[in-house]
């Protein structure tokens, strides 16, 4: 399971695919083949890729009895590994694995499973390459841009190792979807233990300068909800476009997957089953962490199960299974304005107070020069340098007792926290003042009034 935000999505997937099909990298099994969309396809290696949106039965891998010498020169170097050797590469020709999500995570292990020579690879992505996208997903490039990524994932693929069946579809994996993409999965011959409970899901996650991995649903481990029965506050879930990403952290991360993804389909034990894995890039170190074992009261995987069918994911963890932006409304309409408002106001040089309340690590990249930054975590805490700062500028000869404050962030997210922040403040710890937010923040800005202003 490969995605930005990690806990809603993988939550989604666990209580989704444990009733009784378990998968996000699903193993040793078969997909889902799509129908084509209307239109959308790429010739590749003499073959047509085809992009697909609805989910079709698939005939079975056909098993290898033996390498051929292409295969046996191609693989070679990783033949000679007495702990893979020939069986284990035949195994891997008959396994296929589900990818969900072809971005930062997804790349790297799509990749070097391909390059492995693991027999079918479904690739499932809902978005399209974005030029802010090309730093971490090492898959697609600067031509792919507006691409479907699980398209563009497969064309990158395929020119890998064309040996390997490529399946990219375009959507989203849902409740209305799940169970009908992952019961195409027949069973191999015999099935291996881990099969009679589910599939193993092996998940990562990255942020920043930090990942974090482990196997579910593997020899009697726990599932997701073993360990996370309950999803946490939206608001405290950051993703790569809030919190971002140093690019090679995934890479690193979705590497490690495609390693645990090999030992278990070659035949071999995981070593991250009832384990965290956490990697810190700052100190180039791992770690981990011994995890609970399998709870027999499990909502899901338990003795007596409570989660019995497919439920609305995104209402459940109150946020969208997605990596985009969230847009929070906390403040009703007559607490807010909108950028082309702002920019009247500017117009007509209204006396009013622009606060910028984004981290300076962003206001570096870019900023109105008329604005004054605190961050929302100084005002959260009160820190009294920023307080007295404010109470100094709102008492200045350039700013009246009444005239407004505006406040901008990125998106309009940590704006709207900080209009409730000053609210609270105003008529105590700093003068009386009316505060509104900017919707859509400095973003809206560029996409609305100021083309050149730096999107990021």
């Amino acid at each position: 399971m490969t995605d930005g935000r990690g806990l809603p999505s993988a939550i989604a997937v666990d209580a989704l695919l444990s009733i009784p099909y378990r998968s996000c990298e699903g193993l040793k099994g078969g997909l889902g083949v799509l129908e084509p969309r209307t239109g959308v396809t790429v010739s590749n290696h003499n073959s047509v890729q085809e992009l697909y949106d609805r989910v079709t039965p698939l005939t079975p891998l056909t098993a290898k009895t033996a390498l051929s010498n292409e295969d046996i020169m191609r693989y070679s170097r990783q033949l000679l590994v007495p702990q893979l050797a020939v069986q284990g590469q035949l195994n891997l020709s008959k396994t296929s694995v589900l990818v969900v999500g072809c971005g930062g995570l997804g790349c790297p292990l799509a990749l070097y499973l391909a390059a492995a020579g693991i027999g079918r690879l479904g690739l499932l992505d809902y978005d399209e390459v974005e030029l802010n996208n090309l730093h971490r997903q090492v898959l697609h490039g600067e031509e792919n841009q507006g691409q479907a990524k699980a398209l563009s994932a497969a064309q990158a693929l395929k020119r890998l190792n064309s040996t390997v069946e490529c399946i990219p579809y375009h959507l989203q994996l849902s409740p209305q979807n799940a169970l009908q993409l992952i019961q195409q999965y027949p069973a191999t011959t015999p099935p291996p233990p881990f099969f009679v409970a589910g599939k193993p899901l092996v998940s990562a996650s990255a942020l920043r300068l930090e990942g974090q991995l482990t196997v579910y649903n593997y020899h009697g481990g726990p599932c997701y909800r073993c360990l996370y029965p309950v999803p946490p506050p939206p608001e405290t879930v950051t993703n790569c476009s809030d919190g971002g990403v140093l690019g090679v952290v995934p890479g690193i991360m979705g590497c490690v997957q495609a390693l645990e993804v090999l030992k278990i389909a070659s035949g071999q034990r995981t070593s991250c089953s009832q384990k965290l894995l956490m990697f810190d890039a700052q100190d180039a170190k791992f770690r981990s962490i011994k995890l609970r074992p399998k709870k027999a009261d499990c909502a899901v995987c338990g003795e007596e199960p409570s989660v019995t069918q497919l439920v609305d994911y995104e209402t459940f963890c109150g946020s969208a299974a997605s990596d985009k932006c969230r847009r929070l409304n906390l403040l009703s309409r007559d607490q807010r304005i909108t950028v082309q408002e702002y920019k009247s106001i500017l117009d007509k040089a209204e006396p009013h107070l622009l606060l910028d309340v984004r981290p300076l690590v962003e206001v570096d990249i870019c900023r109105l020069p008329f604005s004054l930054n605190i961050p929302l975590s100084c005002l959260e805490e009160r820190k009294l340098e920023d307080v007295q700062l404010l109470k100094s500028i709102l008492k200045s000869a350039n700013v009246c007792l009444l005239c407004p404050v505006y406040v901008i962030c990125k998106l309009g997210n940590d704006s709207q926290k900080a209009v409730q922040v000053m609210e609270k403040m105003s008529g105590s710890e700093v003068d009386a003042v009316t505060v509104k937010d900017i919707c859509g923040g400095l973003m809206a800005w560029a996409k609305t009034i100021d083309s050149t202003f730096p999107q990021y």
